[in-house]
């Protein structure tokens, strides 16, 4: 693609650009992935045709605010966001077309007409150019990633009111099924959550006996996976089935968990009325049916305010194991499609982890994953990683980096982005506590590919992610 002839001057850094785009492109995407730029490709070449016009025109900087506005609608279609390269575009195309426009109003004004204004989000662009990146970083994270204390509670309350009504339906309904204190969990009350209190876990424990049960790491069992636990009952031969509540779910002698995620289904989510619920804590709650998961539904107001659009809060009913350190979690959607598997749940390790390396240091690890973790959410292009990649890439360095303080945030953020190229390059990206799991696996090549090339352009420019 040839842009220099018949063009005007600033014309070839526009192109450079574009050919800067393209050739590294297909070190990422390949053939394939460079072609999408073509798309992008078109509006830059509009504006450049519209800027080689605009000078023999008496409105020059009229001309030149037009063809920028074209270009932003343009490079806002869906196919772009979807292939999330429209602010790398943007951000490289701004380079060239702001000395081509500094070299254009160098000429003499041919009209008297005042300017028109620009936009209020292209001020505030030009008002985050001039912050460093240490400083975006934090605006960022204050803006974007940290929640609102009260947002938080008014989540946090809603839980407990859930909480309170299912135990007590329980207690009520099947008095004999041994459980332990229902109680929260997940990002919500580690403090881990970004951008919108919107999801929350419900834990369930149940109470097994210890001289009736086993729990059996996955490495040792028939599906060999080291997430895959299984639960077995033991003892057969001097405790016959039936003396445990839990052996009804028994499954070729394992506890099933699938059997008690469908137990629960029918006894949480079909059999509670919602209704009598919803009108008691003055909210729309509904279970959320047709998945594998026990999902809840609550929304404030009544079933007509609810659909205004008002932000739901989700909350899902875990069953859980727990002896000593190990969580095993009911979590069908992720073990199937074996019945007895149960979910060995990561997550607490990393949590605490995270925390104890930053009460050692003073350091910035959680604020960075948090940083991160809104990143991904809100970028169409990143939005397939999910924390657990995210808190375990964070691990990792820590191995080999020990400044993690508030003045090199930068750095450190930077530095993930560098590392996270590093292991989509090579697919796998394997957990910190469990090195035979890659937390990579579950990603399409595509998504990788996708997720490669924005990551590859924020080396360089890391405040496109931060947009």
């Amino acid at each position: 693609m040839n842009f220099q002839s018949s063009r005007r001057r600033g014309e070839d850094g526009i192109a450079a650009v574009i050919d800067f785009l393209l050739s590294n492109a297909q070190l990422v995407l390949g053939v394939g992935g460079a072609a999408v730029l073509g798309i992008a490709t078109l509006a830059v070449k509009r504006l450049i045709e519209r800027a080689g016009r605009a000078a023999e025109d008496e409105k020059v900087k009229q001309k030149m605010a037009e063809s920028w506005e074209e270009l932003s609608l343009v490079s806002a279609s869906p196919t772009l966001i979807k292939k999330g390269i429209e602010g790398v575009v943007m951000k490289h195309v701004a380079k060239a077309a702001r000395q081509q426009k500094a070299d254009l109003s160098q000429q003499p004004q041919t009209s008297s007409q005042e300017l028109p204004a620009e936009p209020e989000s292209k001020s505030k662009r030009l008002q985050l150019c001039i912050l460093s990146l240490q400083e975006r970083l934090q605006q960022y994270y204050h803006a974007r990633a940290a929640l609102p204390p009260h947002e938080v509670q008014r989540a946090q309350s809603l839980a407990l009111d859930i909480c309170t009504e299912i135990q007590g339906f329980l207690h009520s309904r099947l008095p004999d099924m041994p459980l332990g204190e229902m109680s929260l969990g997940g990002s919500l009350l580690d403090d881990l959550q970004v951008v919108n209190a919107d999801h929350a876990c419900l834990l369930v424990p149940l109470q097994l006996e210890e001289s009736l049960w086993r729990l059996i790491p996955g490495e040792e069992t028939l599906l060999t996976h080291p997430l895959h636990w299984m639960v077995r009952r033991v003892n057969l031969e001097y405790f016959p089935r039936g003396l445990s509540y839990w052996d009804r779910y028994l499954v070729g002698g394992y506890l099933s968990a699938e059997a008690v995620v469908n137990m629960f289904s029918k006894a949480v989510m079909e059999t509670i009325n919602w209704p009598s619920i919803s009108s008691t804590m003055d909210c729309l709650v509904r279970p959320v049916l047709g998945g594998p998961d026990l999902k809840l539904e609550i929304r404030h107001g009544t079933e007509e305010g609810a659909e205004s659009g008002d932000q739901s809060l989700f909350i899902s009913v875990l069953p859980l194991l727990r002896k000593e350190d190990v969580a095993l979690t009911a979590q069908t959607e992720l073990t199937s499609p074996w019945v007895n598997a149960w979910h060995l749940s990561l997550y607490p390790w990393e949590t605490q982890r995270l925390t104890q390396l930053d009460t050692a240091d003073g350091g910035y690890r959680r604020h960075t994953l948090k940083i991160l973790k809104a990143v991904c959410r809100l970028n169409p292009c990143l939005r397939p990683l999910e924390a657990a990649p995210l808190a375990n890439l964070i691990l990792h360095l820590s191995d080999s980096e020990s400044n993690w303080s508030e003045v090199s945030l930068d750095a450190r953020f930077q530095q993930c982005i560098t590392e996270l190229i590093g292991y989509l390059e090579q697919a796998a990206l394997h957990s910190y506590f469990k090195p035979a799991v890659n937390l990579l696996s579950g990603l399409s090549e595509d998504q990788v590919d996708q997720m490669g090339f924005m990551l590859y352009c924020a080396v360089s420019e890391p405040e496109i992610l931060l947009i």
